[in-house]
This record gives C-alpha cells, structure tokens and sequence, in this order.
C-alpha cells in the first residue's frame, strides 16, 4: 500500500513539474483586467517581446522595489519593442493604487482567480507571513511568437529589471 501511494506521489508531482512551461514552450494565454479595469490578453501583444513579472503582493516593498526599477526603465524597454506587464493576485482596485501611487507606465494585471498564476507555475505560499495562494516572483521573457524564452524563478525583486533589460538585449541577437 505504501509503495502504491508513494509511486502515485511521485508519478503526480512528474507530471505535474511537466505542466510548468519552460523556456521554448507555448506561453500559456490570458485574459484578465488591469488597474484600469481594461482586459487584457497575451495575445494583444503579438508580434512584441513581452516581459511578464509575476509579483506576490501591491505595495509591498520588494514589490514596490521591482515595479519601480521596471518603471524607470521603461523607455529602455520600448526601444527594445517589449512590454511589461505585471501580475498578482490582488483585485482590481488594489493595483489601480498600485499604479497610481508608483505612476508605473505599463499594466498591472488582477489574477485574483489565480488562474495565470497556476498555469505559469507561479503560485505559491508564505505561511510564515501568513500568505497563502500568491504569486512567486517569477519573470518570463516572451518572444514575438508568444513562446517562453526565458523563465526566471523566485528573483531578487532589486536589481532584477537590469538583469531582465540584459538578457533580452541578448535574445535579440
């Protein structure tokens, strides 16, 4: 019985680390709302490098750190025809004052279903802060063609936007 669970356990988890997409997969799609209430998809943005950050929690303050250093450097990102577009479980009204606070220049999305966040393999938890089901901080470079060229997992949120802006500069090549 035991070593009938513990296989099941281990088959599980297999499949379930194949679900993670990875550098070269299909982006998964989405639809949801930004701090506007707009909706957004990944396929608005075919044809551009897309940078999707997932983040654990609005007006934190490594969540604050990163958005930040992606707001200002965001002409370097437009000249490198890639977007950025930001994503936790907050609803709504949280990121519009998220945005409106930091003046951050591009859209932060409300996964607040945790739909996205499951589907990029980005939900987790922080029981010792009493955070269950929010977004890891994760990021993803997405190509033109909306497959994952590059996945970064569970990133330092303060030096992290040079560090992303470098290794797009380098896909492009």
């Amino acid at each position: 019985m035991i070593r009938a669970l513990t296989t099941l356990f281990f088959a599980l988890a297999a499949s379930l680390a194949l679900a993670i997409p990875k550098a070269g997969d299909p982006a998964p799609a989405f639809k949801l709302q930004d701090q506007t209430g707009a909706w957004r998809s990944l396929e608005d943005y075919r044809g551009k490098w897309v940078v999707l950050y997932f983040y654990p929690k609005d007006n934190t303050p490594g969540c604050t750190t990163q958005a930040c250093e992606l707001r200002d450097d965001i002409f370097a990102f437009r000249r490198a025809n890639a977007v950025i577009l930001g994503v936790s479980v907050d609803a709504v009204d949280s990121k519009e004052a998220f945005a409106k606070e930091h003046s951050l220049p591009f859209p932060v999305l409300s996964d607040s279903k945790t739909t996205v966040t499951k589907a990029y393999g980005s939900l987790t938890s922080y029981p010792q802060y009493k955070l269950f089901d929010i977004a890891r901080r994760d990021t993803f470079i997405i190509d033109p063609q909306g497959r994952i060229a590059k996945r970064f997992d569970n990133v330092n949120a303060d030096g992290h936007s040079k560090m992303v802006l470098a290794e797009l500069t380098k896909l492009q090549q």
